[in-house]
């Protein structure tokens, strides 16, 4: 994946960024033995999901069609021997 650039967006920072944070919160809690800052912290992450989904569809995430598909090897094989 490092090759297309995968995550390397606004979009996807933000919304990584909120859900570890919320991620760190839950797992706190938890060792805490309290219920309801876990339950916290999971909102928390589920948050930076729809935070990160909001801002791509905003146009701060990658487009669909930003990179060619990867081929597998027998499709490069069949490419090149046609070209």
């Amino acid at each position: 994946m490092a090759g297309s650039s995968h995550g390397h967006t606004l979009a996807a920072w933000t919304g990584v960024t909120i859900a570890f944070i919320g991620f760190c919160v839950a797992g706190a809690f938890m060792v805490m033995a309290q219920p309801a800052g876990f339950w916290a912290g999971m909102g928390v992450v589920i948050l930076g999901g729809i935070v990160g989904w909001v801002m791509s569809a905003m146009g701060m995430g990658q487009p669909k069609d930003a990179h060619e598909p990867h081929l597998t090897t027998e499709e490069r094989q069949a490419a090149g021997a046609k070209g």
